[in-house]
């Protein structure tokens, strides 16, 4: 880990159970190497200046949390994460809101997805409450790393994974939980475009029972090879079938998928249910919430792709599109597969797709008023 400087000062900030936050001098870039990064940021580029670490031990719990500068982390090399792969992680944003302050989306639910990953693994939860904490210290430090520009977000990634040194197959005693922030612009690079699909045939990612439904790293390294086809097929992205037939949409790489069917007013948005397979993006839940109150017919059922290839042909599907924290919302144009390729509605971006992802961003950027408390106001 990074060395404690000389002049570490504690906080009024509290981490959890009485564990106070250290607040480390943060060795910061200057304000015309910020602004050279924030004019193009790219996606998960870049990375702000400070980075927030707490630790855990079995019997002592959560101690050591600090602010500290963005630096790398000395890691023994039987260090248990590397080779048992207890990993897990989060995403969510900051945004710059029109008054000048910065706000979250829903920590809340990432914290308590959070939680659920870690009990799956066999890991020590963080506290939501400690969660939140860190997210808004991180952000608080580094507010001047909030880009303004259309659309641009800070991206917030915390993770937590096994620190103890040891080989074994059990849990781990010891914990890193950490959280770093990267200036977000545009996801995919061409932007809101509708992208190219592949059904994988040959993988799958998950299984009931199994890990699909927490953000753990190992679902994310064994999509890799399937992703690696889709792109050697021509298409920017994997989409996966149910475990068991193959006949089933799950999802998009990683993120959910939806589909329209009919036109204007007496459309019907279908997502595929959760059945523990499938992440519950909290993107997803907030597009559907808006999309009920704007009086579209939701529906959560299994959707299978001889529907999806026969609404595209006969005009029933008419835009099918992707939703996760990173792209807010891809529409999805072409699809690929050995029995066949079809193409959604005349390959544009939707009408209904777009209007969902404007409604979203407008409430994200203060831009219309929040009814639901989904803003969580940081500094």
């Amino acid at each position: 880990m990074t060395d404690t400087l000389s002049d570490s000062r504690t906080s009024s900030r509290v981490f959890t159970e009485g564990v106070p936050v250290v607040v480390e001098d943060v060795r910061r870039r200057s304000a015309a190497e910020r602004q050279e990064i924030l004019a193009d940021p790219g996606f998960g580029r870049y990375f702000t200046d400070s980075m927030f670490v707490a630790r855990y031990r079995t019997g002592e719990g959560w101690y050591d949390a600090r602010l500290t500068s963005y630096a790398p982390l000395q890691m023994d090399p039987s260090t248990a994460a590397l080779h048992y792969a207890q990993s897990i992680f989060e995403g969510l944003k900051a945004y710059a809101q029109p008054d000048g302050t910065v706000a979250t989306f829903r920590p809340t639910a990432n914290a308590a997805r959070f939680t659920r990953s870690a009990r799956r693994l066999a890991m020590p939860p963080v506290p939501e409450e400690a969660f939140l904490a860190a997210v808004d210290a991180l952000v608080d430090s580094d507010r001047e790393w909030v880009p303004t520009g259309s659309d641009q977000t800070l991206y917030l990634r915390p993770y937590q994974l096994a620190s103890e040194p040891f080989l074994g197959v059990r849990p781990a005693n010891e914990y890193l939980f950490l959280v770093i922030a990267s200036p977000a612009g545009a996801y995919f690079s061409r932007g809101v475009q509708p992208v190219s699909v592949f059904l994988s045939e040959d993988y799958i990612r998950a299984a009931p029972g199994g890990t699909g439904d927490v953000k753990c790293a190992g679902n994310y390294a064994a999509s890799l090879l399937a992703q690696e086809q889709a792109i050697a097929a021509g298409c920017d992205q994997v989409v996966w079938l149910d475990a068991f037939e193959k006949r089933y949409v799950e999802e998009m790489g990683g993120m959910n998928l939806c589909f329209v069917l009919g036109s204007g007013d007496d459309a019907e948005i279908v997502t595929p249910e959760l059945t523990g397979t499938l992440l519950p993006g909290i993107t997803r839940d907030s597009l559907l919430a808006l999309a009920r109150d704007m009086g579209y017919t939701v529906t959560e059922r299994r959707f299978s792709v001889e529907e999806w290839r026969q609404g595209a042909a006969d005009g029933t599907v008419t835009e099918t599109f992707a939703c996760g924290t990173a792209a807010v919302i891809t529409p999805v144009g072409g699809v690929k597969a050995r029995t066949g390729d079809f193409v959604v509605g005349d390959g544009t971006p939707g009408p209904i797709s777009m209007r969902l992802r404007e409604a979203l961003l407008d409430i994200q950027h203060g831009r219309v008023a929040d009814t639901r408390g989904w803003l969580h106001q940081v500094a």
